[in-house]
């Protein structure tokens, strides 16, 4: 089976949990532009505080105003279901309709743009921290596609610090994340077995580090100074466009077309893993989505195609080359897949972006869906790079997995020691 088919049918079928419960779905084709934070302007994943506000919008390109539906469900830390009943977590109800929307103007590609706040009228709060859950479905109550997110409650401080590599083989390739736990107003039994952490690099909780343990404790510390278990490969920084001027090509784009849609033609790029290192600011892997003269973008912008060009001469083999980016939650499917053009000899993709600022970046992609994100731009220990640490705590008798720390920690402040 060609390997496009297999990570096309990895990425699009359902992952199931120990209690077979859908966790995650990736949305069709006509459901385009999925954005959810919390409290930042960029598409992200939300990371927020009990009582903080949700905003989940997306866009169906097939432009016929159907009807959505979305649930909400509470897990663990393993994203197992919990054993809360939807009373325990949520006051109000969910599995109602997604009632605001409005129809796109004046743009070439037709679409709805739907929109969802929580707290509103019939899901007033969620009650608990911990792992959630938000899946949509539509009017035949087939799902269409779910995100997650984490709410957190601040019981404890968590001091993260980036490092550099103590090996001498990674110490110019990864970035090691470093951090602390001060418990002071929360007594903590059995932590080795009871604490739990997730370290974020780009806010990519598909390439997330889940099993360290505390090292040792001082005092109401628990301390995590692992060097090669908590390393990140550093990466380098996100290739980008902007595409918020439909009409007129800008820095990196090289020609436009006008067909049925906006074409816009990047230039072509080369591998960067060879090549020096290069300070260029990005928003690690988000996307803003915006549009010139637009009063409001959510529908008056337009979906353009973006054609992708890479030259890279060395053999794959019977791996695949893909473009990569928060602009689909970090998801290798069939969309993203760097097609060989023998003629030009480089690889091309072509694919439906909503006009905004995008990063993205090459990756070389192994059959088992491993990911390697140095492959074509390189590993800088010098990369800017954004880490959270999320600290899970199941007390004696506690039912579920509570989220009570975050810490934060960015590589433009890393040391050697």
């Amino acid at each position: 089976m060609p390997l496009k088919w297999v990570l096309y049918a990895f990425c699009f079928s359902f992952i199931l949990n120990s209690n077979a419960q859908i966790i995650e779905k990736i949305e069709p084709y006509h459901i385009r532009t999925v954005q959810f934070r919390g409290n930042t302007q960029l598409s992200q994943l939300p990371i927020i505080r009990l009582g903080e506000s949700l905003q989940l919008s997306f866009d169906d390109i097939n432009g016929d105003e159907e009807d959505y539906y979305y649930k909400i469900t509470h897990h663990n830390f393993d994203w197992t279901e919990s054993d809360l009943s939807k009373g325990e977590y949520l006051d109000g109800f969910d599995d109602v309709r997604i009632e605001t929307y409005d129809n796109s103007l004046n743009s070439l590609q037709l679409y709805s743009h739907y929109y969802l706040n929580i707290p509103n009228r019939e899901t007033r709060r969620l009650k608990k921290s911990g792992n959630y859950l938000i899946s949509v479905y539509n009017y035949d109550g087939d799902l269409v596609f779910t995100r997650k997110f984490m709410i957190l409650e601040n019981q404890v401080g968590v001091g993260v610090d980036i490092k550099r590599s103590r090996d001498i083989k990674y110490i110019d390739t990864k970035q090691v994340v470093q951090f602390t736990i001060n418990s002071k107003d929360e007594l903590l039994i059995n932590p080795k077995q009871s604490v739990k952490t997730l370290v974020i690099q780009n806010g990519n909780i598909k390439q997330a580090i889940t099993n360290l343990k505390p090292q040792y404790t001082i005092g109401s510390e628990l301390i995590y100074r692992y060097d090669q278990e908590a390393a990140f490969w550093a990466g380098n920084e996100f290739n980008f466009f902007d595409s918020k001027e439909a009409r007129s090509a800008n820095n990196g784009i090289r020609r436009i077309e006008l067909t049925d849609l906006f074409e816009h033609y990047l230039y072509t790029r080369i591998s960067r893993a060879d090549r020096p290192y290069t300070y260029n600011p990005d928003i690690n892997g988000n996307f803003v989505v915006r549009a010139f003269r637009a009063e409001n973008t959510n529908i008056e912008a337009e979906y353009i195609r973006m054609h992708f060009a890479l030259q890279y001469y060395e053999d794959i083999g019977d791996k695949e080359i893909h473009i990569y980016g928060n602009f689909n939650n970090w998801c290798i499917d069939e969309s993203t897949y760097m097609r060989y053009d023998e003629a030009a000899d480089v690889f091309r993709n072509t694919r439906l972006f909503k006009q905004g600022f995008y990063n993205y970046r090459f990756v070389l992609v192994d059959r088992d869906g491993t990911i390697d994100q140095g492959a074509i731009g390189g590993n800088f220990w010098q990369t800017e790079n954004d880490y959270s640490v999320l600290v899970y705590y199941r007390g004696p008798g506690e039912r579920f997995d509570r989220i009570i720390g975050y810490g934060q920690g960015n590589s433009s402040v890393i040391s050697n020691n």
